[in-house]
């Protein structure tokens, strides 16, 4: 039996950038155990969250010189079904 494909459930808001991003649950349940990190050079304010809801957002604030070229943010989340996911983004 094929599970179908789970579609990333986030938009992100790039309005504010380069220093401030927000990630929109655009999906039609809720994300759990939110966590966005951030790998290479820059500092992002650690963002945690338990719960999500559909149409909720949250804040993600950066800084580091050339991100687009050093860093990535790394988005990990869990289903509601337990199930753990990651997703990465670039500046």
């Amino acid at each position: 039996m094929l599970t179908p494909a789970y579609a990333v459930p986030f938009e992100l808001d790039r309005s504010r950038a380069p220093r401030v991003h927000r990630l929109v649950n655009r999906g039609d349940e809720p994300v759990l155990g939110l966590r966005v990190t951030l790998l290479g050079c820059g500092l992002l304010v650690p963002v945690a969250s338990t719960r999500l809801e559909p149409g909720a957002s949250m804040t993600v604030s950066v800084i580091g010189i050339e991100l687009s070229r050093s860093a990535i943010a790394v988005v990990r989340w869990f289903r509601p079904t337990g199930e753990e996911y990651l997703w990465r983004f670039s500046f």
